[in-house]
């Protein structure tokens, strides 16, 4: 999941992303005016060449710098889906080729890797990188020539505020959407049964502060009264005082609006004060099956609710067959694999549905199937709005038996939601 999964180097440096976020219309208007005119070239014959053996997909991707971790992973799942279309017989017969280039991490890179992939390159399709700071850039690019931009990994709410309608975000939902489904699920239960009052501890950052705010608003209408809440400054690295604070409020339950090293640092203060909600939702960091248990320890993570979109063990159409293949092709064991990875091979997966559909693979014709109906992947079966936001809802999974496993809704369910948190360590 996309901004959300930040490695701690990334971390350190939230202060550019907000930063570069805040000036980077006018930036990528300077870059895109500096390329020229339009022709439509590449966008007119883009993938419908008569004779054209190979499908060349460009991509611009964050092989070194902040984003390196994610942009890697996103590569492997563009990679395993490459490999496995083309053991189908590619895509309408035509063999896919990746390109792939570094943008280290840098927006002003990005926007020139996808004019030089589409201009220079002349690659058939482009498709997205990590971060929403990166998707803002490149997906101009792509919508100045005509191309359609299906991207795993860009789903905050500046992406959507440029109104494009060749962007295709492949995540279930936005980014700030994410804990729509633990308000969901806790709306299902009888009044009796819910948590009564609620505490909310929360980053100052762009996808933390809005879910969690997003989740307060909705459970304040739903009577749940709000007895802390704090966004607190995205430099502070001891989160004890703060923890301390929400536990003299004595919630039923704490809404934790996070990324990564945060909700490691929120559950280690709670562990050292004692302090045991009954419910603990943690909307980022907690949702890393590798990372969460090595930074909290693995018998810390029990009863904990996050969201997610894949998952291992999801019975998702088509999540099967991806692990089987990712595990083919890099080993490891199911619960290694990045959440990154599965989202960048459903990408892939819908470029391949919508030519079996049109019996096409142009981007016009990409953009066009895709605004509408709705499209199975890996990840959940996706449709969007006019401006490429999901339309559909993330999975509520919880931490039980040092394992995500789904619990909501009740169709992709793999257990039942433990309603009371255990302890700490048990």
């Amino acid at each position: 999941m996309e901004d959300n999964r930040l490695s701690s180097r990334v971390r350190g440096h939230r202060w550019r992303r907000r930063g570069v976020l805040g000036a980077l219309a006018a930036t990528t208007a300077v870059a895109l005016a500096a390329c020229g005119p339009a022709t439509g070239g590449p966008a007119q014959g883009a993938g419908s060449g008569p004779g054209k053996d190979t499908l060349t997909i460009g991509v611009s991707l964050s092989l070194t710098g902040d984003f390196a971790d994610p942009g890697k992973a996103a590569e492997r799942g563009y990679d395993l889906w490459v490999s496995d279309v083309n053991v189908r017989g590619g895509v309408l017969g035509r063999k896919v080729s990746l390109k792939v280039v570094d943008d280290t991490s840098n927006p002003n890179q990005v926007t020139t890797n996808y004019t030089n992939l589409i201009t220079k390159d002349k690659v058939d399709l482009v498709v997205g990188p990590y971060s929403s700071l990166l998707t803002i850039p490149a997906s101009q690019v792509a919508k100045r020539y005509g191309y359609a931009f299906l991207e795993p990994a860009g789903g905050g709410p500046k992406v959507f505020a440029q109104h494009l309608d060749n962007l295709f975000f492949v995540q279930p939902a936005a980014i700030v959407r994410q804990g729509d489904i633990f308000v969901d699920y806790l709306l299902s239960l009888p009044s009796a049964k819910r948590p009564r009052t609620a505490a909310y501890a929360s980053l100052d950052d762009p996808f933390a502060a809005p879910l969690a705010d997003n989740v307060r608003k909705r459970l304040e209408a739903a009577g749940i009264k709000t007895v802390y809440s704090q966004t607190y400054p995205d430099n502070l690295t001891d989160l004890t005082p703060v923890i301390s604070r929400v536990a003299a409020a004595k919630p039923d339950l704490l809404v934790s609006g996070t990324q990564s090293e945060d909700a490691y640092a929120q559950v280690k203060a709670m562990i050292q004060l004692g302090f045991n909600p009954r419910w603990l939702f943690v909307s980022n960091g907690a949702n890393n099956p590798v990372e969460f248990p090595d930074k909290v320890g693995k018998d810390s993570t029990e009863g904990i609710f996050t969201t997610g979109d894949w998952y291992a063990g999801s019975r998702q159409p088509g999540a099967p067959e991806f692990v089987k293949a990712y595990l083919a092709k890099y080993g490891g064991t199911e619960t290694d694999i990045d959440t990154t990875s599965a989202e960048a091979y459903s990408v892939g997966a819908l470029i391949e549905k919508v030519a079996q559909k049109t019996g096409k693979i142009d981007n016009k014709s990409i953009i066009s199937a895709l605004h509408s109906g709705t499209w199975q992947t890996p990840i959940g079966d996706l449709s969007w709005d006019a401006n490429g936001e999901p339309k559909s809802h993330y999975t509520l999974v919880q931490w039980q038996k040092h394992r995500l496993t789904p619990v909501y809704p009740a169709d992709v369910a793999a257990a039942e939601p433990v309603t009371a948190k255990p302890a700490w360590g048990e």
